[in-house]
């Protein structure tokens, strides 16, 4: 998957598609790349708290501030929970209505991880290889 074939949605359709939105063909590539990339647990985590985003206009009601805002980080930390619990789900979900079959984020980390771990054990052979002789 080339870097030049991925298109990265503007701001808005990132939005959109933090919410749950299905982006135009054009950025399929790209949201396979985000459900699938080294850092995709984090992308998923920002996803999440723009999701929880409009939970601040909680701040907004009358009251004592330390008692929204603590009511406000319980729910942050509540939702982030649920998130990251089903994260796998969740970008399986996301990459399948985008057109992948489903299991394809799955596989595509897992191929990466693969070719990072071969390259760690010839590292580690090179280093360690006649050490104990």
């Amino acid at each position: 998957m080339g870097a030049s074939k991925r298109v990265r949605p503007n701001p808005v359709l990132w939005i959109w598609y933090a919410y749950g939105g299905r982006l135009p063909q054009r950025y399929s590539e790209w949201v396979l790349h985000d459900v699938s990339a080294r850092t995709w647990m984090v992308r998923h985590a920002l996803r999440s708290l723009v999701q929880l985003s409009p939970g601040l206009l909680f701040l907004l009601m009358p009251g004592p501030l330390w008692i929204k805002a603590m009511a406000l980080l319980g729910g942050v930390i509540l939702g982030l929970w649920y998130s990251l619990a089903y994260a796998e789900f969740t970008v399986e979900h996301r990459a399948h209505k985008q057109g992948y079959p489903l299991g394809t984020a799955r596989r595509t980390r897992e191929e990466a991880k693969a070719k990072l771990r071969a390259e760690q054990h010839e590292r580690y052979a090179a280093i360690y290889r006649d050490s104990g002789q």
